[in-house]
């Protein structure tokens, strides 16, 4: 029966998961009214922007792990 190859070499992708926990984890971080973007305060849009890129990270993690 084959064995499932290991991935010993990939299991530092998986490090990039924990960039948009860190990024978000301290919110005095980014708890600033300005600056505006399109008239949303930081404090939203930062966490709005990092929906978008944890969706890329998670992506880029999956199809380098296929």
């Amino acid at each position: 029966m084959a064995s499932r190859p290991t991935r010993k070499g990939r299991s530092w992708l998986l490090l990039l998961l924990i960039i948009p926990f860190i990024a978000l984890l301290w919110p005095p971080f980014y708890n600033f009214n300005e600056p505006y973007f399109i008239g949303i305060p930081f404090f939203y849009w930062f966490q709005l922007l990092w929906i978008i890129i944890t969706a890329i990270i998670t992506a880029v993690v999956y199809f380098a792990g296929a």
